[in-house]
C-alpha cells in the first residue's frame, strides 16, 4: 500500500442526522444557486470511456483491454493529485444532468452492438481492424474492456435512473441492468439495500474483517435471494400474479437473450456477453464492499436499527472520479436523501476513504492493503464512539 493511501485523512464522525421522513429526500433547492452551473459540464466526461473503448476495440480486443486497464490506473493515480481531491459544490439539477446520464443508454447499446459485430466478424475469419484471428482470449479481453464500461458507468447510471421518479428513467435503469444480467438489482437495491444498509441483514454491506473475496459470494447469493423474496412479498401484497412482475420478465429476457446470442452468433459471442456482464457485476459489488465496510447502525430499544446517518457510509469527493460516476462518492447524502438528484448531493462530513473509489478498488483487491488502510479509520471511529458512529467489533 502506498504511503499516500495510509496517510490519507481519518474519518470525521459527526452527530447523527434526524431520521429522514418520507418527504425528506427532496433537496433543499433554496440553498442551491439558481441557473445552470458551468462546472456541471464535467459530467460529460463519462461519455469518453465508451467512445474510447470502441475506438480501441476496432484496433484489437487486446488494445481495448489495455485501454480499460490504463483508464482505471489513471483514475486511481489522479485521486492522489491535491488539486483534484475536491469536486465543485452541489448544483441545482437541470435537464442537462438528466440527459447526461440518459445519453449513456444509446452509447452503451451501440458499444455492445459494435462489440458483438466485432466478435462475429472476427470469429468468421474477418479479423479486427486488420488483425488476425479471434478466439477465446480475444472474447475475454473484449468482454473485460466492455464490462469496465457497463459496470463503472452503465450500472452507476442505472442506479441513478432507478432512483428517479420518472417512469422513463426507471425503465432505462431496468434495460441497463438487464444488459449485464443483473436485473434483480432493480428490486434489491431500492427495497432491500436502502432500508437495511449498514446492518447485518444487508447482503450488500461488508463486515469488518471480511475480505472482498469472501464478501462477493455472500452478496451475490444474498442479493439474488433477497430480490426474489421482496418481489414475491410485493406481488402478494398487491394481489398480483407472477406474470405482472417486472423482475420475472427481465429474468426471462436475460435468459432468452443468452440463448439467442448462442444460436445466432455462436459461442464466442455468448462468452463475450457473459464476461462483460460478469466484470460489470464485479465492479458493482466491489464498490458495494467499499461503501459501508465495517460500519453498522446501532439497534434501538424497539429492536430496529437507528436512522441512517452521515457516519454509516464511507465518502470521498475526488473530482475526476465523481465526474464520471455521478457523484456516487457522496454516499452518505445519497442514502439520507435517496430521491435527491446526483447533481445536488452534498459532500457531508463523515467517514472518509483513503482514496476515491478508483484507488479503493485496487486496495480492496489486496486484503492486506485494504485492512492496513481501513483499520485505523475504524479504530478512530470506535474511540470517538459518538452516537451514530458505530462500527462492527473485530
Amino acid at each position: 500500500m502506498t504511503d499516500a493511501a495510509r496517510e490519507a485523512p481519518l474519518p470525521r464522525p459527526v452527530p447523527p442526522a434526524p431520521a429522514a421522513s418520507a418527504g425528506a429526500g427532496a433537496p433543499d433547492l433554496a440553498a442551491l444557486p439558481p441557473g445552470f452551473d458551468p462546472t456541471s459540464l464535467r459530467f460529460a466526461l463519462a461519455w469518453v470511456l465508451p467512445l474510447g473503448i470502441a475506438a480501441a476495440a476496432w484496433r484489437s480486443p487486446w488494445a481495448a483491454w489495455a485501454a480499460m486497464l490504463g483508464w482505471q490506473v489513471l483514475f486511481a493515480l489522479l485521486e492522489f493529485v491535491p488539486a483534484l481531491k475536491h469536486s465543485p459544490p452541489a448544483a441545482r439539477a437541470s435537464g442537462w444532468h438528466r440527459w447526461c446520464i440518459r445519453m449513456h443508454v444509446p452509447l452503451q447499446a451501440a458499444l455492445l452492438g459494435f462489440s458483438l459485430w466485432l466478435v462475429a466478424r472476427g470469429s468468421a475469419g474477418g479479423g479486427l481492424g486488420g488483425s488476425g484471428g479471434f478466439g477465446v482470449g480475444e472474447a475475454i479481453a473484449l468482454g473485460i474492456a466492455v464490462g469496465g464500461v457497463t459496470g463503472s458507468h452503465g450500472i452507476t447510471f442505472a442506479h441513478e435512473l432507478g432512483h428517479s421518479r420518472s417512469r422513463l428513467d426507471r425503465l432505462l435503469g431496468w434495460l441497463l441492468m438487464t444488459s449485464v444480467l443483473y436485473a434483480h438489482f432493480m428490486v434489491e437495491h431500492y427495497r432491500g439495500h436502502h432500508p437495511r444498509a449498514a446492518t447485518r441483514d444487508d447482503p450488500a454491506s461488508a463486515r469488518r474483517g471480511e475480505t472482498l473475496w469472501r464478501f462477493l459470494p455472500r452478496t451475490l447469493a444474498g442479493s439474488w435471494l433477497s430480490a426474489w423474496r421482496l418481489e414475491a412479498a410485493q406481488l402478494a401484497q398487491l394481489r398480483r400474479g407472477g406474470h405482472r412482475s417486472p423482475l420475472a420478465w427481465a429474468a426471462a429476457a436475460q435468459a432468452a437473450g443468452l440463448v439467442m446470442l448462442a444460436l445466432w452468433l455462436g459461442p464466442l459471442a455468448l462468452l463475450f456477453w457473459v464476461v462483460q456482464a460478469g466484470y460489470a457485476v464485479f465492479l458493482l459489488e466491489a464498490i458495494n464492499y467499499i461503501e459501508h465496510y465495517g460500519l453498522v447502525r446501532a439497534s434501538q430499544a424497539n429492536g430496529r436499527p437507528e436512522p441512517f446517518g452521515v457516519n454509516h457510509a464511507w465518502n470521498a469527493d475526488h473530482l475526476v472520479t465523481n465526474s464520471v460516476i455521478a457523484n456516487l462518492q457522496r454516499h452518505s447524502d445519497h442514502h439520507m436523501h435517496a430521491w435527491k438528484p446526483y447533481a445536488e448531493l452534498q459532500p457531508l462530513p463523515g467517514p472518509e476513504l483513503p482514496t476515491g473509489y478508483a484507488g479503493c478498488l485496487f486496495l480492496a483487491s489486496v486484503p492486506r492493503w485494504w485492512f492496513a488502510a481501513m483499520e485505523p479509520r475504524l479504530q478512530a471511529l470506535e474511540r470517538i464512539r459518538a452516537p451514530g458512529a458505530h462500527v462492527q467489533g473485530a
